[in-house]
């Protein structure tokens, strides 16, 4: 794939998200029990991406503490749980084979291009931290933690809470599919 792929495919990982999401509450079909457990998951996903947040300066420090210690992409792991935990809760195994089709051919190759810019920024300091820490699935390593706090003003300034809106949102639909029975718009 080429770079500018990469890239097109980076700038267009959101209004995907977006339209994935509209088909999502569109087609779900939530059990109370489905809604609970994918709310779980989804949540769990969603303080990740907030702990990461608070934790990078994109561009400026490469960032290593917080969930950073654990995984080069923090931000996509929270991302993947949300989109886990709302495929979960819609109750149709199909919106997983959407949702696991995009999620990889949108993400992969924008990790890729991030690590390459990455690179060319941070250079050897970038080598040494992605050769210790994964690039997606969190595991406990060796990397040297930076001892930097999360920080609430750097979680404000990237405006993570649209996430936590978009969440409520998302579970307030479906919340309201499965109480009033209309599992089909």
């Amino acid at each position: 794939m080429s770079s500018r792929i990469k890239k097109r495919l980076q700038r267009l990982r959101v209004p995907f998200g977006f339209l994935f999401a509209i088909v999502f509450l569109m087609f779900a079909k939530p059990t109370l029990n489905l809604l609970i457990i994918g709310a779980v998951i989804a949540v769990i996903g969603l303080l990740i991406r907030a702990w990461a947040s608070g934790h990078i300066r994109k561009n400026q420090v490469l960032a290593v503490s917080g969930p950073y210690a654990y995984t080069r992409n923090p931000l996509y792991v929270g991302s993947f749980l949300l989109g886990v935990g709302f495929t979960i809760a819609s109750g149709v195994w199909w919106l997983g084979l959407v949702f696991a089709v995009l999620f990889l051919g949108i993400y992969l190759p924008v990790m890729r291009v991030e690590a390459e810019e990455l690179t060319a920024i941070f250079g050897d300091e970038y080598h040494k931290y992605a050769e210790a820490v994964p690039l997606f699935f969190p595991l406990p390593n060796n990397y040297e933690r930076s001892p930097e706090k999360f920080d609430i003003q750097l979680y404000l300034r990237y405006r993570e809470y649209r996430a936590a809106l978009g969440l409520a949102f998302a579970l307030g639909v479906l919340a309201f599919k499965v109480f009033t029975g209309l599992n089909v718009w």
